[in-house]
């Protein structure tokens, strides 16, 4: 990591409060900022998020992809923990803490939202950002691709049904349409022009991709930065409104995403995994698809609701907390690699 990667959580946390203070001066013009979107995806958002994975994309290579399948492991890893832990898991810790631990601290039916706001966010792993969360971590890209897509593909079929029964209600309302645009939007579009580039710069010089990768790198971390001023833009009154109400939501969120990491990193480790795709396969668990949660809660509960303040204090935590653990992942890449050679030997 350069000097400047190395501080980003610095370079983040400023984000996060120059967001906020222009959120709370300037509310009218996020608004309109906030008005341009379609089915609930914010597009200058999406640009912004296209822009931080873009070179994440360039680097897939096809011929690599194909021999995904012959090291099943990583994706058995993932769709294990997103799918049967991960969702159960925080419904669990949620309730346990606002139906018990914090039952004297807020109302009942506050409680049941903030819940439902958090269960959302399990249900809903990460399909954009874990490229970015891969690439910081040096994961293999093609494998990362692989994992996101069918990922994706199971999320269309579950979301819907493990999102029901753990909120008690059968007829939830998936804004089917903000889950397509969002995989158009974070995965096909910036893969068919990265594979498209990719070809273009192979065929003068195989220099001219890393050359290109290196300079659009600036380029991905700026998008970074900015989608995460313009989303704390976006929340900055509710967000300051109501701030004890943002940190008891934001302590079981931060303690299911470090047990989430922590069972998937382990798990990874015990396989004998590389490193390369331990560290991605940790990072989808633990990372969360905040678009289609935010928008389901918004759909179901209302823009004011708990479960849309949830939601977005899902979001609040989560730049810190995936940035702790991409820290934590190179730390720890050494570990991985003694063991891969311990074994050859």
């Amino acid at each position: 990591m350069g000097t400047f990667e190395r501080y980003l959580s610095i370079w983040v946390g400023l984000c996060i409060i120059l967001g906020l203070a222009l959120g709370n001066l300037s509310p009218d013009n996020f608004q309109q900022v906030s008005a341009w979107e379609i089915a609930n995806v914010n597009l200058l958002v999406a640009a912004l998020i296209w822009l931080m994975i873009f070179p994440m994309m360039v680097q897939v290579d096809f011929s690599a992809v194909k021999k995904v399948g012959s090291k099943p492991k990583g994706l058995i890893l993932t769709l294990t923990v997103n799918w049967l832990v991960k969702p159960f898991s925080m419904a669990l810790i949620t309730m346990l803490f606002f139906q018990y631990i914090f039952a004297d601290l807020v109302d009942p039916q506050s409680a049941k939202e903030y819940i439902a706001g958090m269960i959302l966010l399990g249900v809903a792993p990460c399909t954009a950002m874990v490229f970015v969360w891969s690439q910081m971590t040096q994961g293999d890209p093609n494998y990362t691709l692989v994992q996101v897509s069918i990922n994706d593909l199971i999320m269309m079929v579950l979301f819907a049904p493990i999102a029901g029964a753990l909120l008690g209600v059968t007829d939830i309302s998936v804004p089917w349409s903000t889950l397509a645009l969002s995989v158009l939007l974070y995965v096909v579009i910036p893969l068919v022009a990265g594979v498209i580039l990719r070809r273009q710069l192979n065929r003068q010089n195989e220099r001219q991709l890393h050359r290109f990768v290196a300079l659009a790198k600036p380029f991905s971390i700026f998008g970074l930065l900015a989608t995460v001023v313009l989303l704390f833009g976006f929340q900055a009154q509710t967000i300051l409104a109501k701030p004890m109400i943002v940190v008891l939501i934001a302590i079981p969120l931060m303690l299911q995403s470090y047990g989430i990491f922590a069972i998937a990193y382990l798990w990874a480790y015990r396989w004998r995994l590389p490193h390369n795709i331990a560290a991605p396969a940790a990072m989808i668990g633990t990372s969360n698809f905040f678009e289609l949660a935010v928008a389901v809660a918004i759909g179901m509960f209302g823009l004011n609701s708990g479960a849309a303040l949830a939601t977005v204090v899902g979001v609040l935590i989560e730049v810190p907390v995936m940035l702790s653990l991409v820290y934590f992942a190179n730390r720890t890449r050494g570990v991985f690699t003694e063991r891969v050679e311990w074994r050859k030997a």
